[in-house]
């Protein structure tokens, strides 16, 4: 598990290296809904990786190979837990040969799981201060189709997914997904810097918008 929660780590730093971009561009790759030809699929590792859980915000990683993962934080009577699952086997997988060849959604399989608690100031300041990102994407955009890896991005009836943003608003997204992998698999002690450093990004995300750069 230590290994896959750093190559996730890893795989959110490259997929989100600065880059120069267009303020218009900022969310092209990103939209509202289900990207096409993803919601059997999705749903299937949404299901697998929730576990029954009900997050109020789940993020999930649809890479074009490997393992299926997420992050979640969740709410019930006893606070908020950060949660990580990862699929044990990749979810989506083809069989047969030729003109017998047929794609199955492994969901008959126990995930990986890690889930450690959350300070419910920094878990609330998340969801609102990813509610707000998301919802700043223009109402008639789309999630588009791409066959690289897709985030699906899931909170208060909110759903948007793709490949996300390349600027600036992608890379704080990139970097507090880092954060929260890391915190799940630290120490109590380490986990307090984790969480003073999400609260710094998300001052700086609260000036960005997903429909361009940021508005300073």
């Amino acid at each position: 598990m230590r290994r896959r929660l750093v190559d996730l780590a890893l795989v959110a730093g490259l997929v989100f290296a600065p880059a120069a971009v267009a303020a218009d561009a900022c969310g092209a790759s990103f939209g509202h809904g289900w990207p096409p030809a993803t919601e059997n699929y999705g749903s299937a590792v949404e299901g697998l990786l929730a576990g029954g859980e009900t997050p109020q915000l789940m993020i999930t990683r649809l890479p074009s190979r490997g393992t299926e993962s997420a992050l979640m934080l969740v709410q019930d009577a006893g606070g908020w837990r950060l949660r990580f699952a990862e699929a044990d086997e990749r979810v989506m997988a083809w069989s047969g040969t030729g003109g017998g060849v047929k794609r199955e959604l492994r969901v008959d399989q126990v995930p990986d799981v890690e889930e450690v608690p959350i300070p419910a100031a920094v878990a609330e300041r998340i969801v609102a201060s990813w509610h707000r990102l998301m919802t700043s994407l223009p109402e008639d955009r789309n999630a588009p189709f791409t066959d690289q890896e897709q985030w699906l991005v899931v909170l208060d009836g909110v759903r948007v997914g793709g490949e996300v943003p390349d600027c600036d608003a992608g890379e704080l997204l990139a970097e507090q997904v880092e954060l929260l992998v890391e915190a799940v698999d630290e120490s109590e002690s380490k986990r307090e810097r984790r969480w003073a450093q999400l609260q710094e990004l998300l001052a700086e995300m609260d000036v960005q918008s997903l429909a361009g750069l940021g508005t300073d």
